[in-house]
């Protein structure tokens, strides 16, 4: 997963590639949770225009991440979702 942000509102340069600024866009997440894939599509993040790479708030990863637990208690092998906030 890309990197989380606390209160992130203007854009930073990117810790991965260092010479991309980001900018505010949706991003595709995908996690492994045991044996469950949870991919989120739409997920407000900031994205590096360089390389790509994306960060996402605390609010919206702790979001992202509990979905993706929740897809590996039920036992689901892959779910692909569209974020809600």
């Amino acid at each position: 997963m890309g990197y989380c942000l606390q209160d992130q509102e203007k854009p930073l340069k990117c810790v991965i590639c260092r010479t991309g600024d980001t900018h505010p866009g949706a991003a595709t997440v995908t996690l492994q949770r045991n044996e469950a894939t949870v991919i989120t599509k739409g997920v407000p993040a900031w994205i590096c225009g360089n390389c790509g790479e994306y960060y996402l708030s605390e609010p919206v990863a702790s979001a992202v991440l509990s979905r993706a637990d929740g897809a590996a208690g039920r036992g689901t092998e892959v779910e692909i979702l569209r974020y809600a906030a």
